[in-house]
């Protein structure tokens, strides 16, 4: 697989915490960052796939509206 560089501009806050997270983890900023990326797109792909699955679902009722009571049973508000 064909890689590319590109570069990146964080604050030194953000820069110095990576720093120390990649080297914790023996990578590099670079290898990190690009996993978690790759990772990152796997994830969205997965959960777009799944929304179209969903989506493409016909709807259906899960119960028998008959059972249910009416809109006036449900807002009476009589003293009793």
């Amino acid at each position: 697989m064909a890689m590319k560089n590109i570069t990146i501009t964080l604050d030194e806050k953000t820069a110095s915490w990576v720093r120390v997270y990649a080297a914790k983890r023996n990578m590099s900023v670079s290898r990190y960052l690009g996993e978690l990326l790759h990772k990152t797109m796997q994830e969205s792909r997965e959960y777009d796939i799944a929304m179209q699955r969903f989506l493409a679902k016909k709807p259906f009722l899960h119960v028998d509206p008959q059972n249910h009571p009416s809109r006036d049973e449900i807002n009476d508000r009589s003293i009793r």
